[in-house]
């Protein structure tokens, strides 16, 4: 059964195809640039994410999948994206006053909150197109939520201090999601309960590895409370670096986005 696991890569040819388009979209826009390898490492944990094993564990098996995929989906991957925009490359004006901090944050937390209402969250366990609505929005929401934090223009970011206030509201936040996940009662997602099991290691999943549903999910609790916290906190401490950094500048060079 464990062989059959590890065998279970997932094919999705629309995440090999976004996989194959980000870095020609950026290597035509861009250019070789040192922070390519960001974009790289965008993509290939994001072909990681969608086709292997941990993809088809995502598919119905269990819920702690599930999340370690909405992980990488919404705060890795596109952190990892960001990085690798070219210092100073600006966005439109117009495209700026979109990104308010405040409307950024939410789009963040509340995509977190909003794919763990029981309905959406089954019904992205057990359909094709929800999960893969689910992932777009997670890509960009997540792209959103670390927008003021890493903009390549310095002046298109919020100060060192508001970062860190709203990285720990945004821990905080994500912390009581966790905790009601860890602790409830009752079953968050039922599609986990009894999955049609095409791959035959239900049996593993539950007798040899003790994975009862309710484990599943406090596992799957547990992975939102501590794991994306220390992500965060992870991002407090690149924000406590850019503050005390000495070529940190009011006014740096400014470069437009590539049309």
């Amino acid at each position: 059964m464990t062989h059959s696991l590890l065998t279970a890569w997932v094919w999705n040819p629309l995440a090999i195809a976004a996989a194959v388009a980000a870095p020609g979209l950026y290597f035509r826009k861009v250019g070789w640039s040192p922070r390519a390898g960001w974009m790289l490492a965008a993509a290939g944990l994001f072909l990681l994410t969608m086709l292997s094993p941990l993809a088809a564990l995502a598919r119905g098996y269990l819920f702690s999948a599930h999340m370690v995929q909405h992980i990488l989906l919404m705060l890795v991957i596109p952190a990892l994206a960001l990085m690798a925009l070219p210092p100073g490359l600006r966005v439109p004006p117009r495209a700026q006053r979109l990104m308010n901090p405040l409307a950024c944050w939410f789009c963040g937390v509340g995509a977190m909150w909003v794919w763990h209402v029981p309905a959406l969250c089954n019904a992205a366990a057990v359909s094709p197109s929800v999960s893969t609505a689910q992932t777009l929005s997670l890509l960009t929401l997540g792209g959103a939520f670390w927008w003021p934090l890493l903009a390549p223009a310095e002046d298109q970011r919020i100060s060192p201090f508001h970062g860190i206030g709203y990285l720990f509201a945004a821990c905080t936040a994500c912390t009581v999601l966790g905790i009601i996940l860890t602790f409830s009662p009752v079953t968050i997602c039922k599609a986990y309960v009894s999955p049609p099991d095409p791959l035959g290691i239900e049996s593993m999943i539950q007798g040899q590895w003790g994975m009862t549903p309710m484990r599943d999910q406090q596992v799957g609790g547990l992975l939102m409370w501590v794991p994306m916290c220390s992500i965060y906190l992870c991002g407090i401490f690149g924000q406590l670096a850019r503050w005390y950094s000495p070529q940190r500048s009011p006014n740096p060079p400014r470069q437009r986005c590539a049309t």
